[in-house]
């Protein structure tokens, strides 16, 4: 895990302040979804799918930080749709820093070279670049050829300018442990990317290919693979060493969808990011009025496969925090 210290700190001091207090249910990190429309049509995307009238709205930047205030999450993933086609993302963005959470946006970089200037470096934001794989299977994950040259260029100019860099990487049942390799290599050495997360594909329901996601012991045996020969250690993986674990099929958890709510032009989406069993007016109302002993794999169908770190990185930070060796452990991958 290569989390910076600042936040590996913070994260510490919220998670034991939420065990003071006996709280069993709580938010590490908020998926906050500012619009749905975005400016690339994905093939494995399941979000996009929305009426016209919803393609157009966008969230006011004063009710995305009630929401976050209402949360009370240290972390904020701001997603979509492309969060760059918000014409106020930079506000929101820069209200967030100054509030001291650790903001992530999540984009596909196509506007980042027109949008950089609006923003300034901060320990506490990082641009997180969407890229699916090597120049061909990145085009071909999100159906337009040309991205994968944008995306890496504007990582490369964000991180001449200060910024820090992450990436998230989606793999489906079409790659092979070598692509993998290639991809993380790539990031990690080439780009030099600050951190790199890690997302088994999940079976949207509205996707358009239902064909590629990857089923559990096809997630276990790709990453077992790939992690081989000491390579997990060496790249800078934005994960728990639990989780990773977890990819490998070393541990298994329970789903802890609670603990990354999410929060769009719908309301507090229930039971998480993935799946849409209806909203919520409040936050409190969704922590309440949700059967969340209903939902992971082994109780729900739509879960049978899932992966996800939005429902399984929790678990294993939670578990991580209840253990001496599993906390030493994650210092010192830090």
């Amino acid at each position: 895990m290569s989390m910076p210290l600042r936040q590996s700190l913070r994260i510490a001091r919220y998670l034991a302040g939420q065990k003071i207090r006996g709280r069993k249910q709580f938010p590490l990190l908020l998926e906050l979804e500012p619009l749905f429309a975005c400016n690339l049509k994905c093939a494995g995307c399941g979000k996009i799918q929305q009426p016209a009238s919803l393609l157009k709205r966008r969230m006011p930047v004063e009710q995305a930080l009630a929401a976050v205030e209402e949360c009370g999450a240290p972390m904020i993933s701001i997603a979509g749709g492309e969060p760059l086609m918000h014409p106020e993302i930079d506000k929101l963005v820069a209200e967030l820093v100054r509030r001291k959470k650790f903001v992530f946006l999540c984009t596909n970089a196509m506007l980042l070279p027109k949008k950089i200037d609006k923003f300034r470096p901060s320990p506490y934001f990082a641009f997180t670049v969407h890229i699916d794989g090597l120049r061909e299977r990145h085009d071909a994950a999100v159906c337009k050829d040309g991205v994968f040259d944008v995306a890496v260029e504007a990582v490369r100019e964000a991180k001449r300018r200060g910024f820090r860099v992450t990436t998230n990487t989606t793999f489906f049942n079409t790659d092979t442990p070598q692509t993998v390799i290639e991809v993380l290599d790539y990031l990690n050495d080439d780009l030099k990317v600050d951190e790199m997360m890690l997302a088994p594909a999940y079976a949207y329901e509205k996707a358009p290919d239902q064909e590629h996601f990857l089923g559990v012991m096809e997630t276990r045996e790709l990453f077992r693979k790939a992690f081989s020969g000491g390579r997990r250690a060496r790249w800078r993986l934005n994960h728990s060493p639990l989780f990773l674990d977890f990819l490998e099929g070393k541990v298994d958890f329970p789903c802890t969808a609670w603990a990354i709510p999410s929060y769009s032009l719908l309301g507090w989406q229930r039971p998480c990011y993935l799946l849409s069993d209806g909203y919520a007016a409040s936050y409190r109302e969704l922590l309440e009025t949700t059967d969340w002993d209903s939902y992971g794999r082994g109780r729900d169908a739509r879960c049978a496969n899932c992966m996800a770190h939005c429902g399984y990185e929790p678990t294993a930070v939670l578990a991580t925090m209840s253990s001496l060796r599993e906390s030493l452990r994650a210092i010192r991958d830090t």
